[in-house]
């Protein structure tokens, strides 16, 4: 401890220390159990805003401090971290496991740059969509991650050229990292495993007010969503703020095709992989009517992840060392703090609600008078959004969507309406290097300065939220 620097020492007992003040704070709450419930919410927030401990070992001081201090049963609080939300997670980590492990993410990503074409914007435009699509089903680190080495292999070709490093080719450097970056972040938007704020406000809605969303109708509205943010982002980057008419690239068609000659003939356990996810995508969509043909089945979203998971790990693998594409030493890799990271969420929202806390908050808004609900929907996404520049967006998420649930219930509004903007306002975070990890990869490749970043991702912020509130106003009701 004595080796942590002054400011993260105060931060790691303030969390405590404001428990104790909370906890024992005479009259601070009219309900006993409220100042409990609080108390623990602040230590976990002071935590999880300074990131002191891993974040994934804040989210079980619930499991510790509920029991003890009778705010929920043990068997209660453990129930969120085996919420049927998180096993939808589970499988969708699962499976962007077997997509890196047989290297098919990287085939798919090639492929689409090929086909995008050589001159610079299309370039540009081939790696933002690869990278989106990728980030609709395996993180966004992960995305980023696959498609920096190629990227930093087409900027060599123009640096290394008879001319060097000019001015242009800064330019299409710096564009090409950002549209990389940008798009890792815009892409999970499109699907419930995308990223995990749009499962943590999945789960929290499924365990506290018995409202579904399924996998196909976020995707009915995440979808149009990223897409046209991914055209907005482009069009940002490319066309306004980063021109870049760097010529030389005629090498690049050929380094592409350089690339996917690396990889081989498509090998039977690639196939075998993209059929599962196929099954798993054709079931999402299709699990309504299949549901209603047959009283035999009862398919969920969870189930089919977890369907889909199962099967890899039994399917053959064309890979000598292993007989299946996945094998239970794979599971090493698995981000299982995410996974504790949702059940603390979880958690901690159904020590809210026991308490009445959100019940307080949409009494305390409904008391006011001529509240407009779109300005307060426009309020609200841009703290969100502004806020997750500055800390961890699955933390934000857990914590503020509580509260703005609250204040939907206050407003006598759908709370659908409000939380789901708000939610997908965390995955819009374009402005700093700390913001996401794919802002942080691509600003480490040292071909992106602060300011610049900076400079393109308030405007992108902006326009996020002016998109978000269109969704709210005349989207988001047509689909929930």
């Amino acid at each position: 401890m004595k080796s942590l620097p002054l400011l993260k020492r105060v931060a790691f007992f303030s969390g405590p220390v404001l428990f104790l003040l909370c906890y024992n704070w005479p009259g601070l709450f009219p309900d006993p159990l409220a100042q409990k419930v609080v108390a623990v919410a602040i230590w976990m927030v002071v935590w999880w805003l300074t990131e002191i401990v891993s974040i994934s070992t804040t989210a079980l001081l619930p499991i510790v401090l509920f029991p003890l201090l009778n705010i929920l049963p043990l068997r209660d609080v453990c129930a969120n971290y085996g919420s049927p939300i998180v096993f939808l997670f589970f499988g969708g980590f699962v499976m962007a496991l077997a997509l890196e492990k047989v290297n098919l993410h990287r085939r798919i990503a090639l492929n689409i740059i090929k086909l995008t074409g050589t001159s610079p914007d299309r370039v540009i435009l081939g790696f933002m969509i690869s990278t989106a699509l990728l980030s609709m089903w395996i993180s966004n680190t992960a995305s980023t991650v696959v498609m920096l080495p190629i990227a930093l292999s087409v900027i060599r070709l123009i640096a290394n050229d008879e001319d060097g490093m000019t001015l242009q080719d800064r330019n299409f450097a710096l564009a090409i990292m950002l549209g990389i970056a940008f798009s890792a972040n815009i892409g999970g938007v499109a699907t419930l495993i995308g990223t995990p704020p749009n499962s943590v406000l999945a789960g929290f809605l499924e365990n506290e007010y018995q409202i579904e969303i399924s996998f196909f109708k976020w995707m009915q509205m995440g979808l149009p969503f990223s897409i046209l943010m991914l055209f907005v982002c482009y069009f940002v980057i490319v066309k306004w703020m980063v021109r870049s008419k760097s010529p030389h690239l005629s090498n690049a068609s050929e380094l592409i095709k350089q690339e996917i000659i690396k990889l081989g003939p498509t090998r039977k356990d690639e196939k075998f992989v993209m059929a599962v996810f196929g099954m798993a995508i054709l079931l999402w969509v299709f699990k309504n009517p299949l549901n209603h043909l047959t009283e035999n089945f009862n398919l969920s979203d969870a189930g089919i992840s977890m369907l889909a998971a199962f099967s890899l790990f039994i399917i053959p693998s064309d890979n000598s060392r292993d007989n299946f594409i996945l094998v239970w030493n794979d599971m090493v890799k698995l981000p299982w703090g995410i996974l504790i990271l949702f059940g603390g969420g979880l958690a901690l929202a159904s020590g809210l609600a026991s308490a009445g806390i959100m019940d307080l908050i949409g009494s305390a808004v409904s008391s006011g008078t001529h509240i407009n609900l779109l300005l307060v929907s426009a309020f609200l996404i841009l703290i969100m959004l502004f806020m997750t520049e500055l800390m961890s967006n699955v933390a934000l998420v857990a914590v503020f969507i509580p509260v703005v649930a609250g204040i939907a219930l206050g407003l006598d509004s759908s709370i659908l309406h409000i939380c789901i903007p708000v939610t997908m306002a965390a995955s819009c975070a374009f402005m700093l290097p700390m913001a996401t990890p794919p802002n942080a990869i691509v600003f480490a490749s040292g071909h992106v300065k602060v300011y610049q970043m900076a400079k393109v991702g308030i405007v992108l912020n902006l326009l996020s939220v002016l998109l978000l509130i269109v969704f709210t106003k005349f989207v988001i009701p047509l689909i929930f």
